[in-house]
Order: C-alpha cells, then structure tokens, then sequence
C-alpha cells in the first residue's frame, strides 16, 4: 500500500514540476514574442516617420509647382488633394478586400512565427 502511495506522490510531483516547465515556457514565449514586436515596431515607425516627413514636403512642392503652372497656388492643393481622393477612391472600392487580407496573413504570419 505504501508503495502505491510513493508512485502517486511521485506522479503528482512530477505533474506539479511538468505545470511550473509549461507555464515558464509560456512565459518566455510571450516575452519572446512581445520584444519581438516591439523591437520591429521602433525602427518601422522611424522609417515610416521619414518616408511620411519626405511625402509631405514632396506633395507640398507638387502642389506649389501645380499651383504656379496654373496661375493659382490653391489650385495646385485641389489638384493633389484630388490626386489622393482618386487614389483612396480606388483603394476602397477595388483593393479594399485584398489589402485586408494581405494585412490578415501579415499579422497571423507574425504571430505564429
């Protein structure tokens, strides 16, 4: 009997050790994965904060260089304002479910990696 007892201790200690093994191991995959983002995060934003920084001061010369070809700065601004209203226009109605499911696959990618 006091040997049934001993492997039953023994189970349930080794059950105990097998729950602290998975719960540190799914400790570290989310510290893994979470200074994965992170660490990915920080220099994306500063390139997309120098690509933005660069569209901006491209788009203002367009719209002055519109706007001084056709006699009227403001002119300019409607032109490329009107530019990137087509743009979104065809984005929304044409690509909207294909760059939804791009960003999907992204994220999921990302996630079980």
């Amino acid at each position: 009997m006091e040997d049934n007892t001993n492997l039953i201790e023994s189970l349930l200690e080794r059950a105990r050790e097998y729950g602290k093994t998975s719960y540190e191991l799914v400790r570290l995959k989310v510290v893994d994965r979470t200074s994965d983002s992170i660490s990915s995060f920080v220099p994306n934003t500063v390139v997309y904060l120098v690509l933005g920084s660069v569209l901006l001061f491209f788009n203002l010369g367009m719209a002055f260089w519109l706007g001084k070809i056709t006699g009227e700065f403001f002119y300019g601004f409607f032109i490329v304002a009107g530019f990137y209203a087509l743009i979104a226009f065809i984005l929304y109605f044409f690509m909207r479910k294909w760059l939804k499911r791009v960003v999907y696959d992204y994220i999921i990618k990302q996630l079980l990696k």
